[in-house]
């Protein structure tokens, strides 16, 4: 994950209301492993004398969590499916295992499934100059690509040297821009032009940027709609007859869309943002459609189907590049004595992850339909125990300290970088921060400056003096890096 995730992914919120979904009677020994779930959801870390496991309605109102959408794999098969809450609080309407929900950046997976398509075709070759295929738009040349040239394989694995690392979609009745008025940053797109700041393949830097120029070499080569190749070529292939990429969603699929939800709770404008940056961001699905996807990737890493990839093609896409985590589409976790393939999902309103072995068989989709991601890891760790992944969930234990009153209070203030706004107030003996407005979070401190968050995980996060010793920053570890919010 990017420094610039991290910073996105710290400290938000919204409101609730509960709402579970019985859809499917499950045999005895399911239902139990369902309970296990349900009944068990745990954090990354222990704090000693402070409640760590929870039952997922409480997690689901204690995230302000809407909605929530699950599938679970087992024994390469979708074992169970289930939602829980609202997929829209207002009109009450319950989140059902059919409910769709923006897939956000898991559509890069779907997405390099329908590029390594056309390599196995031999319409293309992943390590050739993209600007080979591009007719309607190029790269300009830079100084970083003078020497050497970005490769579709650069493009899908985050090696390009681009940047742009996401996008914020447009609000129904926005113009909606073009691929080439976004690639060239003009109006109406609201993100900046895709250029190269770095030389192409020494280093993993995440870029949306990126993978929407893989859409259009999609469409350059087949001469068609993007959202047409993909149902034809990949979604349909592998069973997910419930997803797709069209956007505006068709009007035939309104009934089944989930609301999103800022973090503070409030129904996003219009209820959910359109994205023509289709590769990147513009998947809507559910959990059950997205399992068909895991399921078909690990029978074919092991040769036993091709629906769309062959064995060899999948093996190139599950291969993270040298040094980094970064795959195909994907990113590759070594996690306890198994490795497995995984992405997440960020879009406005919309949070989403999912885990899958390697081998063996086993995966997870989490889908909300909130602006608030920390429950998605709690319920994947509860999956992980109920089906005893080995060692998948370690978690961190930690002894918490009394800090004097005077210190806590050189911390009160307000802190920032880019648009994220932190605020730290004490209540009572604690203190508390609240990111751009949303949920208070306490901070348990492990000594006079280092703390942890219950909904953060990170290695280290710690008031620190800034340069001239008259302020506090908070410092957050990311990897080798710091990430430094300053003290306004």
């Amino acid at each position: 994950m990017s420094i610039k995730s991290l910073c996105f992914l710290i400290f938000v919120g919204c409101t609730f209301s509960t709402y579970a979904q019985s859809q499917t009677k499950y045999a005895d020994n399911v239902q139990e492993k369902i309970k296990q779930v349900e009944n068990n959801i745990a954090g990354w870390v222990q704090i000693e004398g402070v409640k760590s496991v929870w039952t997922l309605p409480e997690r689901m109102k204690y995230y302000h969590v809407h909605g929530l959408s699950i599938a679970v794999i087992h024994n390469y098969k979708l074992e169970w499916a289930k939602g829980y809450g609202w997929a829209d609080s207002a009109m009450q309407i319950p989140v059902t295992i059919h409910t769709l929900f923006q897939a956000a950046s898991i559509s890069k997976s779907l997405n390099a499934v329908g590029v390594l398509k056309l390599a196995q075709e031999k319409k293309l070759n992943i390590y050739n100059d993209i600007n080979y295929y591009l007719k309607n738009w190029q790269l300009p040349g830079s100084k970083f690509t003078a020497d050497k040239k970005v490769t579709v394989y650069n493009l899908l694995n985050h090696t390009a040297g681009l940047n742009v690392h996401g996008f914020l979609g447009y609000e129904k009745g926005d113009s909606i821009p073009s691929i080439v008025q976004i690639l060239n940053g003009e109006k109406p797109a609201n993100s900046e032009p895709v250029r190269s700041y770095a030389i192409p393949g020494p280093k993993v830097e995440y870029s949306g940027g990126g993978v929407l120029i893989s859409q259009l070499i999609v469409m350059d080569i087949t001469h068609e709609p993007y959202d047409k190749y993909q149902w034809n070529q990949v979604l349909k292939p592998l069973g997910m007859v419930n997803s797709f990429y069209t956007q505006p969603p068709p009007k035939n699929k309104t009934a089944l869309l989930a609301t999103g939800y800022d973090t503070n709770g409030k129904e996003i404008n219009g209820k959910y943002h359109i994205y023509p940056e289709l590769a990147p961001a513009g998947l809507w699905t559910n959990p059950i459609d997205l399992s068909k996807f895991i399921i078909e990737t690990q029978l074919s890493y092991e040769g036993k189907s091709n629906k769309v990839l062959s064995q060899t093609m999948t093996r190139e896409m599950l291969t993270p590049f040298k040094g980094s985590d970064a795959g195909l589409g994907v990113f590759i976790d070594s996690i306890g004595n198994r490795i497995y393939f995984q992405h997440g999902g960020s879009n406005e309103g919309f949070k989403s992850q999912y885990f899958a072995s390697l081998t063996g068989g086993d995966g997870v989709v989490i889908m909300v339909n909130s602006d608030q991601d920390g429950i998605l890891r709690d319920v994947i760790n509860s999956v992980a125990q109920a089906y005893n992944w080995e060692n998948f969930y370690k978690p961190q234990k930690r002894k918490v300290i009394n800090v004097p009153d005077d210190t806590l209070q050189r911390y009160v203030g307000n802190y920032s970088l880019n648009q994220i706004n932190i605020s730290v107030f004490k209540k009572g003996n604690n203190l508390f921060l609240s990111r751009n407005g949303g949920a208070p979070m306490q901070l348990f401190f492990t000594s006079n400056t280092d703390f942890v968050l219950m909904e953060i995980q990170a290695s280290s996060v710690k008031f620190e003096k800034n340069k001239t010793g008259s302020k506090y920053d908070i410092v957050l570890k990311a990897g080798d890096n710091d990430v430094r919010f300053v003290r306004k």
